[in-house]
């Protein structure tokens, strides 16, 4: 049997539920040597299905969450083109360059999935070499493979067009902070792990964004405009779609914790988890009726910018599967690797371009195109995740 490298679905409620006592808080690493026999009974198929993903108290919902998505795509698309200034209405307000509905989907979505990381118990976890391996692994192909990827990509399907090629190479500068976390829960990953991976590629994005985007626009494509991203920029963004429903959950954990019992709080935990469902379905109708009409009158050139994300999203998803699968991963691990690769920042992305170019831009246009794109095919890897791990046996 292969032996998985993952670190024990990172942290479980048993070690949660043990560092109450001191003794524990002071004892080896989580990672104690297992027997054989004892790992068998550990690692078993993973095989995952619709009761291990993130919203399995959703009963209906969860089971034909596809049909849901692609429903308020199609609502939001008849939304923005056939009632009159839609679009602009839902544009009005932005808060740090994305609209205001947006950025409030954002926010609920994330907040219960945080919620339920084991903050208390996250210090342990750094101790375990196997981590460190795949937070390199995981280093190299967010900030080094997938951006030269995408950079490749734009000049092989967008030669002639500079513009939406500046903007598809913005988008794949920019590592996802936010919806990843659902992708992973859907697909039975480790959103702890998932919660470690986010805030490294969150301080990365706050020093490596700008200097790239730089390298990548300026430099090697050598646009007629210059692009000068601002530090501040990419820092607000940051702060406020991962810092805000992170704080919030961090404080939320600590404070019914304490005051109340673990009971409560997972009590708690079973109310608000449809809480990022309903944000997800949210976010992507309010997305799609802003955009809609906008994709429409643009058609040639969204299905242009189409084309290479497709092939990005699948590529960068499968490749990252199949290394983390051949390094003896485990699935939970292989599954959160992978959607942290090929998902994107997309708030990031249009708030960049907008403040840079404009937001009539047609960079602007294929940041705004990435998001429309990534929801339906990143809902599809759900699935291919999912048959992998049952096809190729990967372990828990």
């Amino acid at each position: 049997m292969e032996k998985s490298s993952q670190p024990n679905s990172v942290i479980n409620d048993d070690t949660s539920a043990s560092l109450k006592h001191e003794g524990a808080a002071t004892s080896a690493p989580i990672t104690a040597t297992l027997t054989p026999d004892a790992e068998k009974q550990q690692c078993t198929p993973c095989g995952p299905t619709v009761n291990e993903s993130a919203f399995k108290g959703l009963g209906l919902l969860d089971r034909f969450l596809a049909v849901w998505i692609l429903l308020a795509m199609a609502i939001g698309i008849i939304l923005g083109n056939f009632v009159p200034n839609t679009g602009p209405a839902l544009e009005k307000g932005k808060f740090v360059e994305v609209s205001v509905p947006i950025a409030i989907g954002l926010l609920i979505m994330m907040y219960p999935i945080l919620c339920k990381v084991k903050y208390e118990s996250l210090h342990l976890v750094f101790r375990q070499r196997a981590l460190w391996v795949q937070i390199g692994f995981s280093i190299i192909v967010n900030w080094i493979i997938a951006p030269l990827f995408m950079l490749a990509l734009s000049w092989a399907f967008l030669p002639d067009e500079s513009e939406l090629r500046e903007g598809l190479i913005l988008v794949g500068l920019a590592r996802c902070i936010a919806m990843v976390l659902i992708w992973t829960g859907l697909a039975g990953g480790d959103n702890d792990y998932c919660a470690i991976l986010v805030a490294i590629n969150s301080i990365l994005q706050m020093i490596l964004f700008a200097p790239l985007a730089v390298l990548f626009i300026n430099i090697i494509s050598h646009s007629e405009q210059t692009v000068q991203v601002s530090y501040s920029t990419v820092a607000t963004s940051v702060a406020v779609f991962l810092g805000i429903p992170l704080g919030a959950a961090v404080v939320t954990r600590f404070t019914l914790r304490y005051f109340f019992s673990d009971n409560f709080y997972k009590k708690f935990i079973r109310i608000i988890s449809p809480l990022s469902l309903i944000g997800l379905l949210y976010t992507i109708l309010i997305l799609f009726a802003s955009q809609g009409k906008q994709v429409v009158d643009s058609i040639v050139s969204v299905v242009r910018v189409g084309a290479p994300l497709i092939v990005y999203f699948f590529v960068i998803f499968t490749l990252t599967l199949w290394v983390t699968y051949k390094s003896g991963f485990g699935y939970e691990v292989s599954a959160t690797q992978s959607f942290t690769a090929a998902s994107n920042n997309f708030e990031l992305a249009i708030a960049v371009a907008i403040a840079t170019y404009g937001s009539e831009s047609k960079q602007a246009l294929a940041a705004t195109v990435g998001p429309l794109v990534e929801v339906p095919v990143l809902l599809g890897l759900v699935y291919v995740s999912r048959w992998a791990g049952r096809r190729w046996g990967l372990k828990k």
